[in-house]
């Protein structure tokens, strides 16, 4: 037994031997998933180098010669051996602090502005609201408190039809809006004007030539956007190439012109309404708003012009966001700007609420 057993131990001392001494038909390792084999700087054919697959690409098998290319919509992972869906990005409704904060500044605005337009109509016919035309004061407050609500067509999953209601809502709400201001710095000239003994403005004084103008202003900017939505509308978008982890969901404008067709629309009647209420700012008229008018639509073009540099240089929900806060922040401007002023009278100095004052001031 004693013999058996050294025999048997000294046949295993011999195996290993001969079994380590055999040599292996390559002389690289294996390489692991993630990696694919590249010829080595060697003369043996068996020798190879093992290197990190490219971007976008995977190996999940060991040894591999070649990388797998994942798809648009997928993005390896960090060992490069699967392909993961990529994160869908757009600006939701909910579980966002960026959406958070803008739908409650959008809704406190949409009370604030409906909270004056609610005193305006208990006030209408004191002559601090009737000055400078009401009419045009009521469709300035609608139309401000329509561009507020439009946020909403920013947020959310886009679609087709978001996307072609988004940038021609907020047009022509701002458009009417822009062209309100307009006409009530015209009619603080015209009023001012026609207080002189047989001026010819006397027959341009009244509600027709103000309606004129909004409509006319804002049949320019439909006119702008219905060649846009008919040439080129904008539509639904899945931008897979600008990150590599993220696929955007975004609306494409469709027609460039078009978008900044409609921007540039609003600019130039909002420097119209600027210069002009510029120059009459200074008007005896205790009720005067052109020096409001003037500064508001400072801040309005001060916003946007800012606003589109900021929008070209970001992407994804950040864009969107940018133009919500231009949205936000311009139709905020001309809200207190322009109605604020009067709300203090109303509340604080009802003195100065009489059309006595009124006339007085004018005679000056």
């Amino acid at each position: 037994m004693e013999d058996a057993g050294k025999l048997l131990g000294a046949t295993g001392r011999l195996q290993y031997i001969i079994e380590g001494s055999i040599p292996r038909s390559q002389c690289s390792d294996d390489c692991l998933p993630g990696n694919r084999k590249v010829p080595a700087s060697s003369i043996h054919k068996c020798c190879y180098d093992c290197v990190p697959c490219s971007e976008g690409e995977i190996s999940n098998v060991t040894g591999s010669e070649n990388c797998m290319k994942c798809t648009d919509h997928e993005w390896p992972n960090e060992n490069k051996t699967q392909c993961n869906g990529k994160l869908v990005e757009y600006l939701p409704f909910t579980n966002d602090n960026i959406s958070l904060f803008l739908i409650t500044s959008t809704v406190f605005l949409c009370i604030l502005t409906s909270a004056i337009l609610a005193i305006f109509i208990l006030y209408e016919n004191t002559p601090v609201v009737r000055a400078n035309n009401k009419n045009l004061s009521f469709v300035l407050l609608v139309s401000i408190l329509l561009s507020f609500l439009c946020v909403f067509l920013f947020l959310g999953h886009p679609v087709d039809i978001t996307c072609l209601l988004r940038q021609t809502t907020f047009g022509i709400l701002f458009t009417i809006a822009v062209s309100s201001v307009l006409a009530k710095t015209i009619t603080v000239f015209l009023a001012f004007k026609a207080t002189k003994p047989g001026s010819a403005w006397m027959k341009w004084v009244g509600t027709k030539l103000p309606n004129l103008i909004v409509f006319i202003c804002s049949s320019g900017q439909v006119v702008i956007c219905i060649v846009w939505l008919t040439t080129s509308p904008p539509f639904q978008e899945m931008d897979a190439h600008s990150f590599h982890t993220k696929i955007i969901v975004q609306c494409n404008e469709g027609s460039v012109i078009g978008f900044y067709s409609v921007l540039g629309y609003m600019g130039i009647l909002a420097a119209v309404s600027f210069m002009l209420a510029f120059f009459v700012r200074k008007l005896p008229d205790s009720f005067n708003e052109a020096k409001y008018i003037a500064f508001s639509m400072l801040v309005f073009c001060s916003v946007w012009i800012a606003m589109i540099p900021a929008y070209l240089s970001t992407k994804g929900k950040y864009m969107v966001a940018v133009e919500i806060f231009a949205i936000l922040t311009s139709s905020a401007g001309l809200l207190v700007c322009i109605f604020f002023p009067k709300c203090y009278i109303l509340f604080f100095h009802p003195e100065l609420n009489t059309k006595k004052h009124l006339l007085d001031s004018r005679n000056k």
